[in-house]
């Protein structure tokens, strides 16, 4: 068993802490390893009726049109307008194992009409079988360090993914193999060795019908090619050398970047830099990582079958950790808020629930009137690229907790107007 500190910002950078404290797959698990303005938030069907089908490959995939249930186009904000709160609930690995985690969380999205990014990971379309067709990165031939499916929730998967993409989600990769520590870590991968990772990612998106030998269930209907323009890294470890293969595939954000802080984002070698991010941690001085995982470390150190009696405290600081992290951004600088999970039954499943029971928060607040978008990564990212230069750069100079200035109309009105003004002081939150 790892050992952690109790802070939730220890060691988050490089070698074994940072593995432990920032992501998934260091505990053994088997093989799992206003309302929002109209503008740019109300979802709207396709527009057509029969979309055009082109099988792709060996049929695995294939093209089907613009992807359904996506929002209106984005459009700059105007001189003195408020930011939206943009929120991104994202899911590492994205497999279905057979305890319903995927579907419950795809009909919570519909329900209240927001998406989400799923991370698939490219092994999970690979039967075990066929486990020698991945030749990992420093690693022997099949090797992995989360496990390879079941032929059932391979299957399982595939349909979930289908209907993920069609209800509007992305999918991103959380790419193969998993590996965080030891000689074949990927944080010793060159850029060179993670466009092999990602080639053979994609790979088994795009062949899992050649792989599996399968012909009853219906084709993905997406060009994983065109689709996958961003992912998440294993334990949010290799992100700079990441970066080049990234830039050179055209992708347009990662989200491996760790101990990230409730600020606007900015670009790393012209990526979109989108961080997992500290939050309060209720009852402690220090603040936590927004990831299930990090909850876990910090709560049970990484014993994921603590005591039951414990389950009802952990629950509750765990929801209130990713509520009041929404609220401090609300209420302040309006950044972006990015929450990550696994589909996972950690402690009894308490952190499936802590994590449901802050997107009914915060569903119910935009419900209610606040401007908050639920939104996946990509979608983000399209109404970042939209925005003026000047005014991300005036809204990257408030800090964590920190309001405008003589509030949002007269913070942002000369640099969403002429863009020459300089940026006023940030003040703090009472």
């Amino acid at each position: 068993m790892r050992t952690f500190s109790r802070r939730g910002l220890l060691g988050l950078g490089a070698g074994a802490a940072a593995a432990g404290l920032a992501g998934c797959g260091t505990v053994e698990s088997p093989a799992r390893g206003s309302a929002a303005s109209p503008r740019a938030s109300t979802p709207r069907p396709s527009a057509r009726t029969t979309p055009p089908v082109r099988p792709l490959g060996d049929g695995s995939t294939s093209f089907t049109g613009r992807q359904p249930h996506q929002p209106a186009a984005p459009v700059p904000l105007e001189p003195g307008e408020t930011p939206p709160q943009f929120v991104v609930f994202s899911w590492d690995g994205a497999g279905e194992v057979g305890n319903g985690l995927f579907p419950r969380f795809l009909d919570l999205a519909k329900e209240h009409e927001a998406h989400m990014t799923f991370f698939l990971s490219g092994l999970y379309l690979l039967p075990e079988s066929k486990k020698r067709l991945y030749d990992p990165p420093n690693n022997p031939r099949g090797a992995s360090d989360i496990g390879y499916l079941t032929d059932e929730h391979v299957r399982a998967t595939l349909t979930n993914v289908r209907r993920a993409w069609l209800e509007g989600h992305e999918i991103g990769t959380h790419f193969n193999g998993h590996f965080c520590s030891g000689g074949g870590s990927v944080a010793g991968w060159t850029p060179r060795q993670w466009r092999s990772e990602i080639d053979q990612a994609k790979g088994f998106v795009k062949q899992w019908r050649t792989n599996t030998g399968w012909s009853d269930l219906p084709a993905l209907p997406f060009d994983y090619d065109k689709e996958l323009v961003g992912g998440r890294t294993p334990c949010l470890l290799g992100q700079n050398r990441l970066l080049p293969t990234a830039r050179e595939l055209g992708w347009r954000y990662d989200a491996s970047s760790p101990g990230g802080r409730q600020v606007w984002p900015d670009k790393r070698l012209g990526i979109w830099d989108l961080p997992l991010q500290q939050i309060p941690f209720p009852g402690h001085s220090f603040e936590v990582l927004s990831m299930d995982y990090n909850m876990l470390a910090n709560q049970s150190v990484n014993s994921t079958n603590a005591p039951a009696h414990n389950y009802p405290g952990w629950r509750r600081q765990s929801g209130q950790a990713y509520i009041q992290g929404f609220k401090r951004a609300y209420e302040t600088n309006r950044a972006p808020y990015f929450i990550g999970n696994h589909f996972e039954q950690w402690n009894g499943g308490i952190y499936m629930d802590a994590v449901e029971e802050a997107f009914q928060h915060i569903a119910r607040e935009r419900e209610k009137g606040a401007d908050v978008r639920m939104v996946s990564f990509r979608q983000f990212v399209d109404w970042m690229d939209v925005q003026r230069p000047e005014v991300l750069a005036t809204l990257r100079t408030l800090d964590v907790g920190q309001r405008p200035a003589g509030g949002w109309k007269e913070f942002l009105e000369d640099a969403a107007g002429a863009g020459t003004a300089p940026a006023k002081a940030p003040s703090k939150a009472a």
